[in-house]
């Protein structure tokens, strides 16, 4: 393989990561200029700045009549947790899990909640478990994209309109950047940091009626901590959904979040920050598809993500040698983009196969992964040289 010259022209702005993710073109710190800072979340103005967040997240998101919205501690970590511990347990629950994220929600089904009717469906890194198996008679609990695997579920129509479980999904890499059809989900979380690019540390909730309805008439049989409580002796704590936090917000954090708002509605909301997610993942994966090195991890067309892309190395040499082989190769080429301020962050996630995984969703834009691609070429070449000379 010979090796291609150093390209002259880099990102603009480098930062490929899958989460913190990117944030949106523009951005500077003079965009908290207005932040609440040295203020109680408590004080007039911080309900106030808190319940524009709510109203503004459902209206961008087009939230069907009767969900509600929620600011929650612990990015989404913490809202999906905190759906799990205060919903589950007044029916069986059928979990799928094929990434990470997915086996941790797995994971606190069978070790923390230690649920007695539960069936689990797995798959490896680049599939999707059987959706046909799922049975909706039951609380599902699943992944819309799996951040660490690039695989994401093509479209909610395998989920029945006539459920009587209720569907509880991570959306956290797939909201704002993949069509997702709301009245198919009872339990949606996001965090701020991801497709819009915000900070850390806060989680969002949004709940259908039915939901809600478990919420109001069910109590489970374990403790739920503070942190999680949306219930007290007289019912559902109905002021989270108006912008009352369980404990105390960064209005930092908050405000960052009103400006990737702003940002997306400026855009043209939902379905433009979805535009611009397929048009940028799909200059990658014209890319990946007439490059011989590299294959998408996910192995259906359909259910490659627009966001989280994780790449596989297919290059025979190397997908004969070992893992270690190919995590050296791996390791060289992070270590090469990142020495020429080319690309950060692109590293397949720990655990997965050896590869490369590059973050394309909403506040990515295209001309840098279109520069990116010569630099991925380059480094490719130079990091293969090293550890697999001819």
């Amino acid at each position: 393989m010979s090796e291609p010259q150093k390209p002259k022209i880099k990102p603009a702005r480098p930062f490929f990561s899958s989460g913190p993710c990117v944030k949106r073109p523009g951005w500077s710190p003079d965009a908290l200029s207005g932040a609440l800072t040295g203020r109680s979340h408590r004080s007039t103005e911080g309900r106030e700045r808190l319940k524009l967040a709510v109203d503004r997240t459902r209206s961008i998101l087009r939230l069907p009549p009767g969900y509600e919205a929620a600011i929650v501690p612990g990015s989404d970590t913490g809202a999906f947790e905190l759906a799990m511990w205060n919903l589950l347990g007044e029916r069986g629950a059928d979990v799928l899990a094929w990434d990470v994220f997915g086996r941790n929600w797995l994971r606190d089904t069978t070790a923390e909640l230690k649920l007695s009717d539960l069936r689990t469906f797995e798959a490896e890194p680049g599939y999707l478990p059987d959706l046909g198996k799922v049975d909706f008679s039951r609380d599902v609990l699943f992944t819309w994209n799996g951040t660490t695997t690039g695989v994401k579920v093509p479209d909610g129509d395998w989920i029945p309109d006539d459920r009587q479980g209720l569907v509880i999904c991570d959306a956290t890499s797939a909201l704002f950047a993949e069509d997702i059809d709301l009245r198919k989900i009872d339990v949606l979380t996001y965090s701020w940091q991801k497709a819009l690019g915000g900070e850390g540390a806060h989680g969002m909730l949004i709940v259908s009626p039915r939901a809600l309805e478990r919420l109001a008439s069910y109590r489970p049989p374990w403790p739920v901590p503070k942190l999680f409580r949306l219930t007290n002796k007289d019912g559902i704590l109905r002021d989270v959904f108006e912008g009352v936090t369980i404990n105390t917000p960064s209005m930092l954090c908050v405000e960052d979040y009103l400006d990737a708002l702003s940002w997306a509605e400026g855009l043209g909301g939902i379905d433009a920050t979805v535009a611009r997610a397929r048009a940028t993942s799909s200059i990658l994966y014209d890319w990946i598809d007439r490059t011989p090195w590299v294959a998408p991890l996910a192995a259906e067309h359909r259910t490659r993500s627009q966001t989280s892309v994780a790449m596989r190395f297919a290059e025979p040499a190397l997908v004969n040698a070992s893992e270690d082989v190919r995590l050296e190769v791996m390791r060289n080429i992070v270590m090469l983009l990142e020495g020429e301020g080319a690309a950060f962050d692109i590293a397949a996630y720990r655990g997965m196969p050896a590869g490369l995984r590059i973050w394309c969703g909403t506040t990515v834009e295209s001309q840098d992964i279109a520069a990116l691609l010569p630099w991925l070429e380059w480094g490719y070449a130079k990091a293969r040289a090293k550890v697999l000379p001819a």
